[in-house]
């Protein structure tokens, strides 16, 4: 499919805003990568709605993982060999690994009843309270509730324990419960691991050699995925505290002007 073995998985969430406002010089990052044939693979936490604007806009041609490693979503036709596993989700092929819904708004239903912990699904609110509630147009939120996998809520009243033992009950039934900013989000089986191995397992197929994965992330992205991948560049704001953790890591400051063109550079030379 395409002479480099390199892939570069990227956790956009920090980098490209809702509205799709992008850093400084990361348009220019994108091009280079496309330039040298290398898949950019978006890492978010936002639904395949959500993120359909940012790859219009953008020119993204490669796979993407959505809902915090609920999925890998495959343009049409992307691999010549089909997914071992996959279903159709709009004009996406998608390898799965969290259970798609209804499975995570039962699941939160189910937890809630049992911990008598108040819980409030985003699905159960009319547009306005949805919009008010999130602080997004009535458009905007709309999209941000319409989910393949994950379901988001938020917690009516609870304490901090409460939350903890929420989160435990969810563990104890194989269901991740995780901050999403204001909000919190459930999902049955999600795994950005296995994500990253399932994606992995088809690009070495086409590559018909082993793909190096390159994670790049801010540090509050970075701890899910930079495990998965073979080598990592932390993104690092100015008050920020973390350092690079080991030989295969190294660091960039997020907001130079020069974080881009270096960051290109480090990946078509693979200096790390």
């Amino acid at each position: 499919m395409r002479s480099t073995t390199t892939v570069v998985y990227c956790a956009t969430d920090n980098l490209v805003s809702t509205t799709n406002q992008a850093l400084t010089g990361f348009a220019e990052f994108l091009e280079g990568l496309g330039e040298a044939n290398i898949p950019f693979v978006p890492v978010t936490a936002r639904s395949r709605l959500q993120l359909d604007a940012t790859i219009r806009k953008f020119g993204l041609g490669h796979p993407f993982l959505a809902e915090g490693g609920c999925g890998a979503f495959l343009p049409e036709d992307y691999f010549h060999l089909k997914p071992p596993r996959s279903m159709r989700l709009g004009r996406f092929t998608c390898v799965p690994v969290a259970s798609p819904q209804p499975a995570a708004a039962e699941m939160l239903d189910l937890i809630a009843e049992d911990t008598g912990i108040a819980v409030v699904a985003l699905r159960t609110l009319s547009p306005r309270e949805l919009s008010q509630n999130v602080g997004l147009p009535q458009r905007e939120a709309e999209l941000l509730r319409q989910r393949d996998f994950d379901e988001l809520f938020f917690f009516a009243g609870a304490s901090e324990s409460d939350i903890q033992r929420f989160q435990q009950e969810s563990a104890k039934r194989k269901a991740q419960v995780r901050p999403r900013g204001s909000l919190w989000s459930l999902a049955v089986g999600a795994s950005l691991s296995s994500c990253v191995r399932d994606l992995s397992q088809l690009y070495q197929r086409s590559f018909r050699a082993h793909p190096l994965n390159i994670a790049v992330a801010t540090p509050d992205e970075a701890a899910e995925l930079f495990p998965t991948s073979d080598r990592c560049l932390l993104l690092t704001g100015p008050k920020s505290g973390a350092s690079e953790a080991n030989s295969k890591c190294k660091s960039l400051p997020l907001f130079s002007p020069e974080t881009w063109p270096l960051a290109l550079e480090m990946i078509l030379t693979r200096q790390f």
